[in-house]
């Protein structure tokens, strides 16, 4: 059976999509993101997307650490595109000025959005 153009297209598209962020194991066992394309800053941080993106990962911390951070604003960002979605790393400022990074990967056609790492930094 000959491949036809579109799915030839899917099947690269499914390739190029999993050479651009590959999950791979940590020492711990947890999953993190390993991104191939570069990051470019975030010029608007005052954005409501990126300003509900830092909502969202502070939100999605305290379910998963049983923690009550609350949210304030993102402070610096980057952003990483693929076909898929947008992969987000986050400076966000919480709690008693506490300064926190973290990755959310965004695929509004999937209704994705999911907290990859959240991790307290001291800068």
């Amino acid at each position: 059976m000959a491949l036809n153009s579109s799915s030839l297209f899917l099947m690269f598209s499914s390739l190029l999509v999993a050479f651009l962020v590959l999950n791979v194991s940590t020492a711990d066992g947890s999953r993190k993101a390993v991104l191939k394309s570069e990051g470019h800053p975030i010029k608007d941080l005052k954005d409501p997307r990126v300003q509900e993106i830092g909502k969202f990962a502070v939100n999605e911390h305290n379910k998963e650490a049983k923690t009550n951070l609350v949210y304030k604003s993102v402070i610096k960002g980057e952003v990483f595109l693929d076909i898929s979605g947008t992969y987000y790393r986050l400076t966000i400022l919480a709690t008693n000025n506490d300064k926190y990074v973290a990755d959310v990967i965004d695929r509004p056609l999937e209704r994705l959005r999911k907290l990859v790492s959240f991790k307290k930094i001291s800068i």
